[in-house]
């Protein structure tokens, strides 16, 4: 007789903690003469993110972004609905001590050098001047702006993308649980996005939880876990990349020749320049090719295409009649 043992059928994945849990929340502003209308920036806004994750809220200006966020670090009182940051009721003074923060058009004392400005907001959050000896330097080499005539310069004399740079050093001066990011992107060259991607995949590293706002969608789809659109107030959608995305395969193909009618059928976006046709094929590669050779038609390239974020973006405001393209 086989001893009897406890065998768990399956092994349970310990549960990530949530770092935001909003519930049905909502803001709106009164305005007029009067102040008898309402502008509503949010409208029954839920979401959580959890601990660790990278997340991006994309929308257009006015959506409700910068709303959201600074909801959500007590900035901003809620209408309606309530939320969590990292367990606590929003604007939590021990909480405030967790969570770092860039807004989209920062205000500094610009007659401070960029080491003097971090050293005030050390000051701020209390933290030693032999801690700040060591964690200073650190940031400004983070991102960037370690050399002598940087440190140096007065804030009033930075270019628009050194003071994102020292604005995203302030937000981690106080090393973080939490860093919330309002168009982190924003005034910043090729090389300057590049960098600051490379620190936001960085502080993932570390298991700090990212939540930003960006309208550079390409950046958003190479460092994101999930993403969310918000819309005139309201969530259209979240999730993963992959499962917004999708993962059927579409092929990108382009010929020429052939019957009109017939690629149509196959080819719903189909474009026509001169002798040449191109677009998106909807159906089995192996139908397509051989009612294509009956057409009389020639096959030029054929590619596997996936819809990038940004073209996911422009088709849930166009079902919604947000945007239009015409």
């Amino acid at each position: 007789m086989e001893p009897i043992t406890d065998r768990p059928s399956s092994i349970e994945k310990p549960e990530v903690p949530l770092v935001v849990e909003t519930f049905n929340l909502g803001k709106f502003y009164r305005t007029g003469f009067w102040m008898n209308q309402k502008i509503e920036s949010l409208k029954n806004c839920t979401l959580t993110v959890s601990q660790g994750e990278t997340f991006g809220l994309l929308g257009q200006n006015g959506a409700g972004k910068t709303t959201l966020l600074k909801t959500l670090l007590g900035i901003v009182r809620p209408t309606s609905g309530s939320a969590l940051l990292l367990g606590k009721p929003l604007g939590d003074r021990g909480v405030k001590q967790r969570v770092g923060y860039l807004p989209e058009n920062p205000y500094f004392y610009d007659y401070l050098t960029g080491w003097e400005f971090l050293q005030f907001a050390a000051g701020l959050f209390q933290i030693p001047r032999s801690v700040q000896r060591q964690r200073i330097p650190h940031l400004l080499d983070l991102v960037g702006l370690a050399h002598s005539a940087a440190v140096k310069k007065q804030l009033r004399q930075y270019s628009k993308g050194m003071l994102q740079r020292i604005g995203m050093a302030q937000a981690l001066i106080n090393n973080p649980e939490v860093v919330f990011l309002d168009e982190p992107m924003s005034g910043l060259d090729p090389m300057g996005r590049y960098q600051m991607r490379e620190i936001i995949l960085s502080l993932k590293s570390q298991g700090k939880t990212i939540f930003f706002n960006s309208h550079v969608l390409s950046d958003v789809e190479k460092i994101c876990d999930r993403v969310a659109i918000l819309a005139r107030g309201e969530l259209i959608c979240i999730g993963a990349i992959d499962e917004l995305l999708g993962t059927t395969e579409v092929y990108r193909v382009q010929g020429k020749g052939g019957h009109l009618n017939i690629l149509k059928k196959w080819i719903p976006d189909l474009e026509v320049d001169r002798d040449l046709w191109f677009g998106h094929l909807r159906g089995n590669p192996k139908d397509f090719l051989a009612n294509l050779a009956m057409s009389g038609g020639q096959l030029i390239g054929m590619n596997l295409a996936k819809p990038s974020l940004e073209e996911f973006f422009m088709q849930q405001l166009q079902e919604r009649g947000i945007y239009s393209s015409s």
